[in-house]
């Protein structure tokens, strides 16, 4: 497998965006000793918040998959800035955390965040395995209906 994140993800038939910019005061990603810890990153079309709504409300379980995979490629975007497009230097992913905006009725949370965990699975393979939190909460930043982040764990 190639080492170039963006060679792996357009080999999966999707493309690598650009990275997204704060919006606030913070910063996308940080490195401390051996881990890179990446902002929470939400599904973007050219620029543009996607899957605004709620989950058991106006969005559907697949539009929520659809939603935590898009969010998952912003977060392989920031990955890929981070390292340079080189993936030499992962280990693999230690933590994903996935938050999704839902009604209190909605259980299926799990499921959406599978849209995330099989998207970094795929185009890192075992590098991409990780531990994971999903989570649903009443409302998320521009009212998109998931946001990701992540812990990576780096080469010394």
């Amino acid at each position: 497998m190639s080492d170039s994140l963006r060679h792996r993800v357009q080999a999966l038939g999707l493309t690598l965006p650009s990275p997204s910019q704060p919006i606030a005061n913070y910063i996308n990603h940080v490195v401390s000793q051996n881990q890179l810890f990446i902002s929470g990153q939400i599904p973007l079309i050219d620029g543009k918040p996607a899957y605004v709504g709620r989950l058991g409300e106006s969005l559907s379980e697949e539009e929520g998959v659809q939603a935590a995979e898009l969010a998952a490629l912003g977060l392989l975007a920031q990955l890929s800035d981070a390292l340079g497009d080189d993936l030499s230097r992962l280990v693999r992913i230690l933590r994903l955390g996935v938050f999704i905006a839902s009604s209190g009725e909605f259980q299926r949370q799990g499921a959406v965040a599978n849209g995330a965990s099989n998207l970094l699975v795929n185009a890192l393979g075992e590098k991409g395995r990780h531990v994971r939190t999903a989570v649903g909460v009443s409302s998320l930043p521009a009212g998109v209906a998931v946001e990701v982040d992540a812990i990576f764990e780096l080469q010394p």
